[in-house]
């Protein structure tokens, strides 16, 4: 496949090219490639297996099965059997459990990036591939616009994320659609069309209908791309201020709280300032997304009043304690219960990664400490009162609990007499604290 044609199928030498743009590899990658059975991601993935063995790695492809159509079980089957046949390893991964009656694409969006991040833990692979292109890029940018978002919503998709233990990279981000549909006729490849593509129920595919009707006014994948660009680069500024900005006021804990002065906040830019506390309630509220811009601009308000008395935002408590705030998360959110097994591993509460070493006896359940599990650890240990945690942070601990109850909290160094602490729990949040969040590889390069 050597085709340049710029609206014919990806070449090899191509792709190769914008992987190097985008860096970070090891010497031999091992890469993940999420596959819907779409052509986009089918082309993904084909490239990426051929790119990936001729520097002695491999690609693992991920087929998500949602569960939410009859022949879904069907089609990754199909998916998988035509991946096999290339030698592409796979794996389908399902989404078990009930579904939402509401905001199932949303839903579904988060069960697979979930689904996808753990198989990579799982699999210690690094590097997790999207096959998001242009078009998808453009409808981002429209959707968060009709949104009302600020900067880092335009900025739409970025092509690395580098954020937690996988890092996501979209290779593809500025080509159009057309060029990965190419791609597969080269490798002759057939791909499956998702009904839901074309299902007026959801907003992309009310904003596929009217694509004509808004290129006719300018508003094309081009020019909606090139909006992304400039966007990012804007965000990219602000990420480097927000940075310096909260390496002077936040003190993070290993328990998953931090101290935060406001000083620096309210008297930097109102920008700056409230981008540096909304990044705090991100990491500490373990929220998949940020809190809106209203109810952010509202807190910062309060914070910079002379009564704040503490608000909640994002799954956090904001506290005032000697002229600091606390920022921890609010017990009450805290929900999750994960199955742990010697050797294994869970992301519990999108903020901690539980680890259970091998030979530690037998499975337990992850779940938050609690006021009465609290009171269990004082009753053992009297001095565990003395602890230096602000009240809410006890709670929300992660604490392993089996069929005789409380059995160990990490943090803490408790464990039940007769059960070894033969675990860990590390503050692992989905958002980093600071630095390049969203990475901007430059267009003079060809890459949003």
């Amino acid at each position: 496949m050597n085709a340049s044609d710029p609206a014919g199928p990806i070449s090899t030498g191509e792709f190769a090219a914008r992987m190097d743009r985008l860096g970070g590899f090891e010497t031999r990658p091992r890469v993940a490639v999420g596959v819907s059975g779409g052509a986009d991601s089918l082309g993904l993935v084909l490239l990426a297996q051929s790119w990936a063995v001729e520097r002695g790695g491999d690609a693992l492809a991920l087929i998500v099965d949602h569960g939410l159509r009859a022949e879904s079980a069907a089609e990754a089957a199909r998916v998988g059997g035509w991946l096999q046949a290339r030698g592409v390893a796979h794996a389908v991964l399902r989404w078990d459990g009930e579904k939402p009656a509401t905001g199932i694409q949303e839903a579904a969006r988060a069960a697979r990036h979930r689904l996808l991040a753990e198989r990579c833990r799982e699999e210690g692979v690094l590097h997790l591939a999207l096959a998001h292109h242009r078009d998808d890029q453009a409808e981002t940018v429209l959707l968060r616009f009709a949104r009302g978002s600020g900067i880092d919503g335009l900025a739409g998709m970025a092509p690395v994320r580098a954020g937690g233990a996988v890092r996501v990279i979209r290779p593809l981000l500025d080509l159009p659609h057309e060029r990965l549909q190419a791609t597969c006729r080269a490798f002759g490849q057939e791909w499956i069309e998702d009904p839901s593509n074309s299902n007026p129920r959801f907003a992309r595919a009310r904003l596929r209908a009217t694509g004509e009707a808004l290129a006719a006014e300018g508003m094309d994948a081009p020019r909606l791309a090139g909006l992304a660009r400039r966007a990012a680069r804007a965000r990219n500024a602000l990420e480097a201020g927000t940075a310096a900005l909260l390496a002077e006021a936040a003190e993070v804990h290993p328990e998953g709280w931090l101290r935060l002065d406001p000083k620096p906040l309210l008297g930097a830019s109102e920008e700056l300032g409230l981008r540096a506390l909304v990044r705090c309630i991100a990491v500490i509220g373990g929220a998949p997304y940020p809190p809106k811009d209203e109810a952010a601009e509202r807190l910062f308000a309060e914070i910079a009043g002379e009564d704040f008395q503490g608000r909640t935002l994002g799954g956090c408590r904001i506290l005032p304690r000697k002229g600091h705030l606390v920022i921890a998360r609010e017990p009450v959110g805290v929900t999750e219960r994960l199955a742990l097994t010697p050797g294994g591993e869970v992301w519990w509460d999108r903020r901690f990664a539980v680890r259970l070493w091998p030979g530690a006896g037998g499975a337990v359940t992850v779940a938050k400490l609690g006021r009465e599990g609290w009171q269990r650890v004082r009753s053992a240990g009297p001095d565990s009162g003395r602890i230096g945690l602000p009240e809410p942070v006890r709670e929300t601990l992660p604490a392993l609990w089996d069929g005789n109850g409380l059995a160990a909290v990490p943090h803490l160094g408790f464990s039940r007499p007769g059960f070894p602490l033969s675990a860990v729990a590390l503050h692992a949040p989905g958002v980093v604290m600071a630095g390049p969040a969203f990475p901007v590889v430059s267009d003079r390069v060809g890459i949003i």
